[in-house]
């Protein structure tokens, strides 16, 4: 985790002293079941709470029996041990390391996934004021970068919208599969534990029994998680992309906001980078990076081995630190994005009128022409305007073969922009609802 791309709440899941409370309320609720179990005086389990429920724990003592030990749950029920006394032989009885870690790793990634279906909320918030702000703002629509035929501003956001509401529904299912819990000691088997122990943790952590764990919690889990991730980062550049796009100077129909005092360039002072959505491509590719080693984590040995936990230790708070950094950065690019409808429009009469020309080609045929003869009519007038040539609407008034199926009146009749916006409401509808 880096702290230039990093916000305290979601940083906060991920620092060892909020570990180490979750290990311990993983063990002190452990030690409640197996109290009302009769496993272990009751005493014992009320001692376990009292003296560690409210402990901080030493971080730099703990590290340092690690250095010893060469095991870190050992290294923290040693200083639990320290803080609890005598009692503290009755925790982690029948379970093994992995139902602490894990279990542990869920509930962090519950509350990570918590924090980023905020953050989503939030991009879908701007997307959706924006796009009703812009609606029927006529902007070109382009295929391969080219232009192609008149949308709107609002549907451009609205496509966004569309995309994140699916980003969203995708994470809360992803929360929900994560959210398990295994607490069935070694290689699972619950040998040394009764299941009813880990059913009393997982009502008390907030997540469910995991139905069959060898001695881990399955990590396609886990996969599924961080794909879900890497899918949202992807969605968070395309979106990015487009803004860089359309900041281009010769675009210019979108811009970055530039606040006062920004400089744009150490070298030029005239520079207006759109840094924020660049920033958002590099982030973005990060939080893909780790969704190959989240694959390959589901590929264990057997009952268990920890080819994975090297791996989790790295990406867990990465991906969810720097996806939430990302999409909160994008909501503000959103809420802040300078449009430019007047300069949308110059662009949209850039090329003589040549986005109708589709509505030219669908008239010939329907008047009579041959698909293959009308559209080598359209074409061979579109391309002396492609060159700069002429006039679109004009260069098809004087063809000879074009005027043998339409009239003047019929030819202006398909220059008109609003017939390309018709169904804009009803594409609202469909992402908006009746709002």
């Amino acid at each position: 985790m880096i702290p230039r791309y990093s916000r305290p709440e979601m940083a906060s899941i991920w620092e060892p002293q909020t570990r180490f409370k979750i290990w311990f309320e993983i063990e002190a609720h452990a030690a409640d079941a197996l109290a009302e179990l009769g496993v272990i005086p009751r005493e014992a389990a009320k001692t376990i709470w009292a003296k560690g429920k409210d402990a901080t724990f030493d971080v730099a003592r703990i590290d340092e029996i690690e250095r010893e030990t060469k095991h870190d749950v050992i290294a923290f029920l040693t200083h639990l041990a320290e803080i609890v006394g005598p009692e503290a032989r009755f925790v982690h009885q029948g379970m093994t390391s992995s139902d602490v870690l894990d279990t542990c790793l869920n509930v962090q990634l519950k509350r990570a996934a918590d924090l980023l279906i905020a953050d989503l909320d939030r991009v879908l918030a701007a997307l959706k004021t924006r796009a009703f702000e812009h609606k029927m703002t006529p902007t070109i629509g382009r295929s391969h970068g080219i232009h192609a035929e008149p949308v709107t501003f609002g549907l451009k956001l609205a496509y966004a919208h569309a995309e994140f509401a699916r980003a969203r529904a995708r994470l809360v299912a992803a929360r929900d599969e994560i959210s398990t819990c295994a607490i069935s000691g070694a290689v699972g088997t619950f040998a040394q534990i009764d299941p009813w122990v880990e059913e009393h943790v997982a009502k008390a952590m907030g997540l469910r029994p995991e139905p069959v764990s060898t001695q881990v919690i399955p990590r396609d889990r886990h996969a599924m998680y961080f794909a879900t991730l890497g899918v949202i980062a992807a969605s968070v550049e395309r979106l990015a992309v487009e803004v860089r796009h359309l900041q281009r100077t010769e675009v210019l129909e979108a811009e970055e906001f530039f606040s006062e005092g920004q400089k744009g360039s150490s070298a030029m002072p005239h520079k207006r980078n759109p840094v924020l959505s660049e920033n958002l491509s590099g982030l973005s590719r990060m939080v893909r990076a780790y969704v190959t080693p989240a694959l390959e984590n589901v590929v264990l040995w057997h009952e268990r081995d920890i080819s994975h936990s090297s791996a989790e230790r790295m990406m867990a708070p990465d991906a969810t630190v720097t996806l939430d950094f990302a999409l909160v950065r994008l909501a503000g690019l959103i809420e802040k994005l300078l449009i430019y409808p007047q300069n949308m429009q110059k662009n949209l009469d850039r090329l003589g009128g040549l986005v109708h020309s589709q509505r030219v080609l669908i008239a010939l045929t329907q008047k009579g022409a041959s698909r293959e003869d009308a559209y080598k009519f359209v074409q061979r007038n579109a391309m002396p305007v492609w060159r700069g040539e002429g006039d679109f609407q004009t260069l098809l008034k004087q063809d000879a073969d074009v005027k043998k199926y339409l009239t003047d009146a019929e030819i202006e009749e398909k220059f008109d922009l609003g017939y390309h916006l018709k169904h804009v409401d009803t594409i609202f509808k469909r992402v908006f609802g009746e709002s």
